[in-house]
């Protein structure tokens, strides 16, 4: 039954998931300070070539990828989610000092690496924690919370980046030691504002990869997995937003700002939507977030004006909103409580799989027959996905599906 009471469902909310939230957006502040920089340190300050950078990013993230489904895993192991949520936190601060030192390309791929173990090992118990903390009739509020601020620290980090490297006239490094401070602070506020719910921290720990634990996240569960996979699959990396507005003919000292308006979309959007799917069928819901995200890829296909760009850029600022606490709400709905750290690192990496596969068709897409493409594709992916709901649907995968 819904919680009765004149309190809002953002006054319900558990004080543990705010916590959560401003960490996730004082780590966001530090990292995008350092990511929406790094390309072009590397290749004005450290001399790398574009394969090199590359090479790097596509490394840093399959370590993440990899690293998630043990992360979540060693979570219900331990029947502890936050102590490695502050390792994995403590890791991505720690490293920031190393991109501000880096002489080489080589000292920045060893930061990158670690910085990327640490966003693995902390994403899914700190996703456990959310469910753990939260009753289900507020779960989806509680997790469009969580998103929202995270993403308004990925709005942040990059205006603060612009801004003081207008200021102190392009010193990277400069920069990259002032977003140490954003991090340390996310780790500080983990380590003494959260305190772990009694009920997880008292269950004990099982081995939750035999094959007996398996086979308790069942077939709905395996069901948003799929469609998750599907839909990611539609969801191909951001950087070809960037390059679709470099097209535009948008001053290529602006282009990052794309980000920006997207991730402002995205974070007035994300709480909303999933304040309404506690209260509104996730299939259906979902089923609109695809819409968006295939009208998105349409309008971007059409056209490489600025405005058709800004606007293919904010409707996918919505799909996001839409979309990303919506699923993460379906995996806990979906997961017994004792497993979700290890359902939320499954789910992770094969959604992380599936974009990462989904980012290298893009790519080879654009080069051969251009950005139109792309888009195109995405939209047939988004329809395919589309479709894939109905198969979601034949069971109840949630107490609102």
């Amino acid at each position: 039954m819904r919680p009765r009471s004149a309190e809002t469902p953002l006054m319900q909310i558990p004080a543990g998931v705010w916590i959560l939230g401003f960490v996730s957006l004082l780590m966001d502040i530090s990292s995008e300070m350092i990511h929406s920089l790094l390309p072009m340190f590397m290749v004005t300050v450290l001399g790398s070539s574009a394969f090199t950078v590359g090479l790097i990013e596509g490394l840093a993230e399959a370590t993440a990828l990899i690293v998630k489904i043990f992360s979540g895993a060693l979570s219900d192991y331990l029947a502890r989610r936050k102590n490695l949520a502050v390792l994995g936190y403590a890791l991505g601060a720690l490293t920031k000092p190393l991109f501000a030192l880096a002489p080489t390309a080589g000292m920045v791929l060893g930061a990158r690496l670690l910085d990327r173990v640490g966003k693995g090992v902390r994403g899914a118990p700190r996703d456990a924690l959310v469910a753990d903390l939260t009753p289900p009739p507020i779960r989806g509020a509680a997790f469009g919370l969580r998103q929202s601020l995270d993403t308004v620290g990925a709005l942040l980090g990059p205006l603060l980046a612009v801004g003081l490297m207008l200021l102190w006239a392009d010193n990277f490094r400069a920069v990259f030691w002032v977003a140490v401070i954003p991090g340390l602070a996310s780790v500080g506020l983990l380590i003494f504002g959260l305190r772990e719910p009694d009920h997880v921290r008292s269950r004990p720990g099982g081995n939750p990869i035999r094959r007996q634990a398996l086979r308790r996240l069942a077939a709905p569960y395996w069901r948003v997995v799929c469609i998750g996979a599907v839909f990611a699959l539609a969801r191909f990396s951001e950087a070809f937003l960037i390059l679709r507005a470099r097209q535009s003919g948008v001053p290529i000292a602006l282009v990052p700002l794309v980000m920006v308006a997207m991730n402002l979309v995205y974070s007035v959007s994300a709480y909303p939507f999933g304040k309404l799917s506690d209260r509104m069928s996730h299939s259906r819901l979902l089923a609109f977030g695809l819409a968006v995200l295939m009208v998105s890829d349409l309008v971007l296909a059409a056209s490489g004006h600025w405005g058709a760009v800004l606007a293919g850029v904010a409707l996918w600022g919505l799909h996001m909103g839409l979309t990303q606490g919506l699923l993460a709400t379906m995996v806990a709905d979906t997961a017994p409580a004792d497993l979700r750290g290890t359902a939320y690192g499954v789910f992770n990496l094969v959604n992380g799989i599936a974009i990462l596969c989904a980012s290298i068709v893009a790519g080879l897409l654009w080069d051969r027959f251009g950005a139109p493409a792309t888009f195109v594709s995405g939209a047939v992916l988004s329809a395919a996905a589309l479709a894939g709901l109905g198969w979601l649907s034949a069971t109840r995968a949630s107490p609102h599906g």
